[in-house]
Order: C-alpha cells, then structure tokens, then sequence
C-alpha cells in the first residue's frame, strides 16, 4: 500500500547522502573548527526540524537560522546545541531570546545598545562588516565596536564577517577573500588587545569551506553545499569536492488523457497538440513551489526514465506533461522534478538554469504542503 505522504506530491531526504555530505565538509575544516550548518529557510527547503534533528545524530550541535521564529521551531522541536540567528529580531523579542536560549546577531552599534537596554542577558555574536556592507558594524568603527562589547547585558560569545566573493575559483574572488578575512582577523586582534574576551570566530560557508578553508576560523556555515548542491550548474561542473544531493522532488500523475490535434489544455490554450498528444496531469504546482516560469516547454520531468515536458501554464496546484512518447504510463505513475529515474536525473542546478535562478531559490521556496521525509 502507498504511503499516505506519498499520496500528492512530496519530498524524499536522502539521510546516506545527508551523512556523506557531512563527513565530506568536515574533512576540510580547519583545525579547531566545527560546523555551524546554516539551516535557515527550512533548511533550504529540506525541512529544518528533520534536518538539524538528523545533524544533531550526527554530532553537529551549533547551527544558524535567519529569524526568531525559526530558531523557537527548533527548540520547540528538541534541537540541542548553539542557534544562532543571522538577521534582525525586533528588542521587543528579547525575552524569547533568552527563554529559549538563542543566541542573537549583534548587527551594529544602535543596534547593541537597543538590545543591551532590554536587560535580559541575551547571548550574542557580533556581526562585523568587512565588505559585504550588509549587516555588521565595520572592521574600523573600533570606537563603535567597543561600546558594542561594553554592554553590560550582552553575553559575547562570538564574532563573525561574511564574505562576498561570488566564485572562489576565480582569482580575483579569492583575494578578495583573503583581503576580508586580515581585516577580520585584525579587528579581532585589535579588540582582543583591548582585553575583550571573543570565544569564538568564524568567516566561512559553503563556498569558502570549499575552496578556501585555509581562511580558518571556530566555525563554517556551510548551506548549500551541505545539502549536496551548489548554486548553479556552472560552481557544480567546476567543484571538486564529491557531493551528494539530499532532496528529490516527487509528484503523482492524477491521470492521463487523450488531446486530439488541434486541442488546446490548460489556462489560455497555451498548449495546443500539434498531432494526437497524451498528456498526463500531475498533482504538483507553483503552490508547492514549482516555478511557474518553467511553463510551456521551458522545464519537465521524468517519467519512467524518460523526459516529458511541461506543456502549457504550470497551475497553482497541477501541472500538465507530455507523456506522448513514454509507454505504458498510467494515473498512480510518479513523475520526479527533482532526482533520479532510470539513468536520467534532474538536479536542482538544472531547474534553476531553466528557471533563470540559482538553486538556492529554488529549493528554498519549495512548499509547506510537501511532505518531507528522511529515509
């Protein structure tokens, strides 16, 4: 009998590859340094309560999250370990800061003393801006930088920069790597000096653990690449490092039917069979996350081992397949948008190249109403 989750559409974790994956970044971490895996945005589409719950079985106990809200989740759920949120939380979120033991991006000076004047004893890691000029207070506001660190109730437990380099590959995108992480490393110094004790510090996610872990750091925040991907095909031909994708992305053929020549289906008749056309309509749409933008041809999926094309307007909640060429497939059949069938598979760098994006994206905004599972 199938399983009730696979009744729809819905998405299969692959917990080998989630492990492999793992083992493969930490083997590049520099000495001392731990991962911090960034689990934000439902970990990237995955699910972040099964992600991080499979992570802490696996050793990890630090992570990162954008919001508030996705740190509670996790503890709500039994997520052990560091949660540390990367963006903005309002001062009057203060006290769920500290209930729920999460620790808080400082994202600059104002910002500290707004906190600091909550009075709630709140752990904190400041984010120092080296060049993104995104969040952080920069490397030299040192004056601002030690006003931050002499809150009396801010717990300083870290500190950290982004890097903005795009393409690590890439000669100049490495110096500038390297140009970030002195700054860093001598602001760090500079304030150490001051006497301000900063525990922990970290520089690197995904791109940089790959190609430039030398940049050290207590912690990488790998995203991305912890779940087997990068973000477009072109970083994914050029990498190196043996990575395995988590996530396959599934859907039900509700049934299949007949268009004669001439027939038009879907919204507008976008679609109109040049000869005797079987299409089959699958129980998946832009609801659930599938960009709309792969209608008409642009994306597809597989079906039996074999390519079929979106025809038509992708719907909220269905899409049509032209299904014409590919024997014997009935309603109950699974058509797979993202993953293995056969010998052919659809990696989410392919859906973001069709879809114009980066893989990112696409993952990320993969629906609530999917079911996620690790097998």
């Amino acid at each position: 009998m199938t399983d009730f989750y696979q009744g729809r559409a819905w998405i299969e974790l692959d917990r080998a590859a989630l492990r492999h994956n793992v083992e493969r970044l930490q083997a590049l971490l520099p000495t001392g340094s731990a991962l911090m895996p960034a689990v934000k945005a439902n970990a990237y589409g995955h699910g972040a309560v099964p992600i991080s719950k499979e992570l802490n079985a696996l050793g990890v106990d630090a992570f990162c999250v954008a919001t508030i809200f996705e740190g509670i989740k996790l503890r709500q759920n039994g997520v052990r370990g560091e949660i540390l949120i990367l963006g903005y939380t309002h001062p009057q979120y203060a006290p769920f800061l500290h209930q729920y033991h999460l620790t808080q991006t400082v994202l600059d000076c104002s910002y500290a003393l707004e906190l600091d004047a909550c009075n709630q004893n709140i752990n904190v890691h400041v984010k120092i801006d080296t060049g993104m000029h995104r969040l952080g207070e920069r490397c030299e506001h040192l004056k601002e930088l030690q006003q931050i660190f002499d809150c009396g109730q801010l717990h300083i437990t870290g500190a950290y920069t982004h890097l903005y380099a795009d393409d690590f590959t890439l000669p100049v995108d490495r110096a500038s790597a390297f140009k970030q992480s002195r700054a860093f490393y001598q602001t760090i110094e500079q304030l150490r000096e001051m006497g301000y004790v900063i525990p922990k510090v970290h520089l690197l996610a995904s791109g940089g653990l790959l190609h430039c872990p030398d940049i050290g750091g207590n912690y990488a925040r790998p995203g991305i690449a912890l779940y087997g991907q990068l973000s477009t095909k072109e970083e994914w031909n050029k990498a190196e490092d043996e990575l395995r994708p988590v996530l396959s992305l599934k859907a039900r053929i509700a049934l299949v039917r007949n268009l004669y020549q001439g027939e038009g289906a879907g919204y507008g008749h976008q679609f109109r069979a040049e000869r005797d056309t079987k299409i089959a309509v699958v129980s998946i749409g832009y609801a659930d996350g599938l960009p709309r933008s792969l209608s008409n041809g642009i994306g597809g999926a597989l079906v039996h081992g074999h390519i079929a094309p979106i025809v038509g307007r992708i719907c909220m909640d269905q899409t049509l397949l032209d299904v014409t060429d590919i024997p014997a497939v009935v309603s109950g059949d699974i058509a797979v948008f993202i993953g293995k069938s056969g010998n052919q598979e659809i990696t989410a760098c392919d859906v973001a190249e069709q879809a114009g994006t980066i893989s990112n994206e696409i993952l990320s905004r993969l629906g609530e109403r999917l079911e996620r599972r690790l097998a």
